[in-house]
């Protein structure tokens, strides 16, 4: 499967965000979104997630006969940066609910209790009201959800940044783990993060995609590759 973004364009009041965005993302890779503040990233995963309409361009993807075909909502799993979960369901009461409404889409269907593992949340906490959750761990919830229901596409918008070092190491481990069927997008301010994490990182530079070609390189040559990057957007804006 591949994601497909051509000739995309998006502005508000007047303001190009996004003035020409082209990539092609494929199945089976981990992709390191970076910008600066306000370059867009978060714009660009509402369009694709279809929370914002295109003012010009297309966001397509092809299936597994190689098929070009519009998105559907069923493709992409979007965890954004503040989590939404109900705060009124125990954090087992909203897997189950999730399951039994999901249940003809779900592939591979596993015990409530081997998805809490699959991201580690701790037996004493399965029974608690999520309201009483901490933000990382509503950030583990949300993910959850998302790859209980094997969304192709995989939107993460700052998806580590609230967690502690282990479960940001658990996420890690589960992300590698999931990857070869899903098209994972990870938008990170952290570098470090992005470097080690990720297959391709993508800068979203002055309005536009921008891959950075990180094989033969190391890392000290990649974070100088992305930072030169952002730089120059910053002299531009």
């Amino acid at each position: 499967m591949k994601l497909i973004v051509k000739n995309v364009k998006k502005s508000f009041d007047k303001k190009d965000v996004l003035r020409d965005l082209n990539y092609e993302f494929e199945q089976g890779k981990i992709y390191g979104l970076l910008g600066r503040n306000g370059a867009g990233k978060t714009t660009f995963f509402n369009l694709v997630d279809e929370d914002l309409d295109l003012d010009y361009g297309e966001i397509l993807c092809t299936d597994n006969n190689g098929d070009t075909r519009a998105l559907v909502p069923e493709d992409v799993g979007y965890v954004l940066s503040t989590p939404a979960v109900p705060s009124f369901l125990t954090a087992r009461e909203f897997i189950k609910f999730f399951l039994d409404i999901n249940r003809d889409r779900i592939e591979d269907k596993k015990s409530i209790d081997e998805y809490f593992d699959m991201v580690g949340i701790e037996v004493e906490d399965r029974d608690r009201l999520l309201r009483d959750f901490s933000h990382g761990m509503k950030s583990k919830m949300q993910m959850l959800v998302n790859v209980i229901s094997s969304s192709s596409i995989l939107l993460l918008d700052e998806p580590l940044t609230a967690l502690d070092v282990i479960a940001a190491e658990e996420m890690k481990d589960m992300l590698r783990k999931i990857k070869d069927k899903h098209i994972i997008i990870l938008s990170t301010h952290i570098l470090d993060l992005a470097v080690t994490m990720c297959d391709e990182i993508v800068i979203l530079n002055n309005g536009v995609l921008e891959k950075i070609e990180i094989s033969n390189l190391n890392d000290d040559e990649i974070k100088n590759r992305v930072i030169d990057a952002l730089k120059d957007e910053n002299k531009e804006a």
